[in-house]
């Protein structure tokens, strides 16, 4: 009996794994903008509403919008003219600009389908083509639509890991396998949006060496107790900067 419940596991969890593969493989799609073919489970639409959705929240989060409208007003200057001088604009995606009023923690970020932020205390570190270069990073995480492919590799694992655990008691193993590969995949997204951001500001009249400040402000706010490459969803900034001046190299003679 025993044996023949381990089959009947087994049988299962295999199945679960191979409705895991089919799924990915029938997700499959190459985004138009970068040319790289990714694991995407919703549509533009459904990215946009997901960020609409969210961004009151996270603005909330950092202690509201800031409320200075001259310094919005810069804020919304560059990151539209970004998104007019490059492929942003060819996108369906809604772009909008938010400056918030954290004036502690040093970041930017943004959602699905356009929604941008900057915090006060990064903003108030940066010229005008620096800033360009933050809000051209932000830009090509939505381009590369990173937080959905995130989201449909996270599914993936969560299933692998399911499969696993129902077949062998195995599910822990995969789903530290799977946190490696999305650790990993997350860096990847970073130095991709990087060299997008560096194209941006090509394209829009912005000195693209800027970014590379931009890479030693990061570092400094870091300290020197930061977290270790191999386990943080983000280069080493000394890793970005060498990416970056490639990324200019290439670029530059467009």
């Amino acid at each position: 009996m025993r044996r023949g419940s381990w089959r009947i596991r087994i049988l299962i969890g295999l199945a679960i794994v191979a409705f895991a593969f089919i799924r990915r493989c029938s997700n499959q799609e190459e985004n138009p903008y970068t040319g790289r073919t990714q694991n995407i489970n919703m549509t533009a639409e459904q990215e946009i509403a997901i960020g609409l959705q969210s961004a009151p929240e996270m603005a909330q989060q950092h202690g509201g919008l800031y409320p200075d409208q001259r310094m919005q007003a810069l804020v919304d200057a560059v990151g539209n003219k970004l998104v007019q001088s490059s492929v942003a604009r060819e996108t369906p995606y809604q772009y909008e600009f938010h400056l918030l009023a954290d004036d502690r923690t040093i970041n930017a970020f943004a959602l699905p389908g356009g929604q941008i932020f900057i915090t006060y205390a990064l903003f108030s570190q940066l010229n005008e083509p620096q800033l360009a270069g933050v809000l051209g990073h932000e830009i090509g995480h939505v381009i590369g639509r990173h937080s959905a492919e995130r989201i449909a590799e996270s599914n993936f694992w969560q299933t692998l890991a399911t499969g696993a655990s129902v077949g062998g008691d195995m599910g822990s193993v995969v789903a530290g396998i799977g946190q490696n590969t999305l650790l990993k995949n997350g860096r990847g997204d970073e130095l991709e949006s990087d060299e997008l951001g560096v194209l941006f500001m090509i394209q829009s009249g912005y000195d693209p060496n800027e970014m590379i400040t931009v890479m030693e402000v990061l570092k400094a706010a870091a300290g020197p107790d930061r977290v270790p490459e191999f386990q943080s969803t983000h280069p080493d900034p000394e890793n970005r900067i060498e990416k970056i001046k490639e990324a200019i190299e290439k670029y530059s003679g467009r």
